[in-house]
């Protein structure tokens, strides 16, 4: 493994440190730095999401901005607003940049702020700038936005629409975690409290260089992918958007809407990242597939009789990958 390699693992392992039990999400929230993509986190209370993205920021000693999504928010809360100044005697309009000026930007519950403000964090997202008073202002070259949104507790919430949810480039699932997980967070905890864990302040050869990011996203280009593999992405996509290619299966009868094209560019850029992450210089079948589900999972609408039977997106993408063979 080489410098940058071995920088970006070390991050996942350090994170890990602080996050007891979710190694998928702490893997999914380097290959969305890596990709510079945005994560969505869709989990329970309680399950680290928020200490995940913090840790994250501290560990690479990012700029993190949070942002606590309520209905009463409005888009300059996001994005920033000009204020009126006197410079020298002289009324100027100057702008004041809000909370999206960080390299890591926590969207706290997304889901609970109007359509107008959820555009304005997205303009962000797709086009890295910010445009105030007819002036655009752009954001720092490292920028990544992690949403999180309670899969529960829909009331008095506004969900993101299908073609906000595929500017997302991964939606990882954060699940409750298991007994040995649990019992090593309660302690985890303690140890806090006796100020054991400096988990805020990390030590300078626990830090990773932020400019390593740069340097491992140039040789992610460098990655080769065989025509298999990009047979295997297109045949995964084009499954959801003909069903009926596959007759012995579901698909047809659970999937309504299929995948856009950034579903395509995104399980390539994620598995180029992920077989990378494992120190190669190719894809394999297995890379992709092993980020097919985060990649894949919110980029397909269900039909009726598969909601009517209670079946979910990842079931969906279960059935995808029995099915969907490698030519």
């Amino acid at each position: 493994m080489n410098h940058a390699q071995q920088a970006m693992n070390q991050l996942i392992q350090q994170t890990e440190k602080s996050v007891i039990g979710q190694t998928h999400v702490v893997q999914s929230l380097v290959i969305g730095l890596l990709t510079n993509g945005h994560i969505l986190l869709e989990g329970l209370p309680g399950t680290a999401k928020t200490r995940s993205v913090k840790s994250l920021a501290n560990l690479m000693k990012a700029r993190f901005g949070r942002i606590q999504f309520t209905p009463d928010l409005l888009p300059s809360d996001v994005t920033g607003t000009e204020v009126y100044q006197e410079v020298d005697g002289k009324p100027q309009l100057h702008f004041q940049p809000g909370p999206i000026f960080n390299s890591i930007v926590l969207a706290d519950e997304v889901n609970r702020a109007p359509a107008k403000v959820q555009a304005a964090l997205l303009e962000a997202m797709a086009e890295g700038t910010i445009t105030v008073g007819g002036e655009t202002h752009t954001l720092p070259e490292i920028f990544m936005v992690l949403a999180t949104q309670n899969p529960i507790e829909q009331e008095g919430t506004y969900p993101l629409p299908e073609a906000q949810m595929d500017r997302f480039i991964m939606k990882v699932t954060v699940d409750y975690p298991q007994d040995d997980a649990e019992r090593d967070i309660i302690r985890l905890v303690r140890s806090e409290e006796l100020g054991e864990e400096r988990h805020k302040k990390p030590d300078s050869d626990e830090a990773i260089d932020i400019a390593l990011v740069a340097e491992a996203r140039r040789q992610l280009s460098q990655v080769a992918v065989s025509d298999l593999v990009e047979n295997y992405i297109v045949a995964l996509v084009m499954a959801t958007r003909d069903p009926q290619r596959y007759p012995d299966s579901n698909l047809a009868k659970w999937i309504e809407v299929g995948s856009s094209p950034r579903a395509s560019i995104a399980l390539d850029k994620c598995a180029r990242a992920y077989a990378w992450l494992q120190g190669r210089d190719y894809v394999t079948i297995d890379d992709v597939r092993a980020v097919t589900p985060a990649v894949m999972g919110h980029r397909f609408s269900l039909t009726y009789d598969a909601l009517a039977d209670g079946i979910d997106h990842p079931q969906v993408v279960v059935e995808l990958l029995d099915n969907v063979e490698i030519a």
